[in-house]
């Protein structure tokens, strides 16, 4: 008996529709994650990129649990001298509310070029409209 192993091009990604109005933002991000990756299916192989294509509508109104509205915060640092920026969640909310998502969603993939490659896969939009009608989505209703 050979073990299976998955490739890339016999692959047949699906596109699915994740609503996550009123959802928890950890909820909404390991759901996207696994099916960005592909570990729903049965054909799953860690090194091969397996996954469907994910959309995150209404990304605006995700919560998040707890006191995380105002006691997480958001830093990045390009490395230079004084440089590091600090954001909480409500300030990002205003800003760029799909970067709450991303930022979620891509600590839950691998940080590798198949993580880069899987990230190119999740599409977020702040509002229900998207522009993806023609691929004919199905929804993920989150537990």
């Amino acid at each position: 008996m050979k073990t299976f192993s998955a490739k890339a091009q016999d692959q047949n990604p699906t596109w699915w529709v994740i609503d996550a109005k009123n959802q928890i933002l950890g909820d909404v991000a390991v759901a996207a994650a696994n099916l960005l990756r592909g570990k729903t299916k049965p054909t799953f192989t860690p090194h091969v990129d397996t996954g469907d294509f994910v959309v995150v509508l209404n990304a605006a109104e995700v919560r998040l649990s707890g006191k995380k509205e105002e006691q997480k915060i958001y830093t990045s640092k390009a490395g230079y001298v004084g440089n590091q920026k600090v954001e909480n969640v409500e300030r990002v909310r205003q800003r760029r509310p799909e970067l709450l998502v991303e930022r979620a969603v891509k600590g839950m993939v691998p940080h590798t070029r198949l993580g880069r490659a899987i990230m190119g896969k999740l599409k977020i939009y702040k509002g229900s409209e998207h522009p993806h009608e023609a691929q004919s989505p199905k929804t993920f209703a989150i537990a």
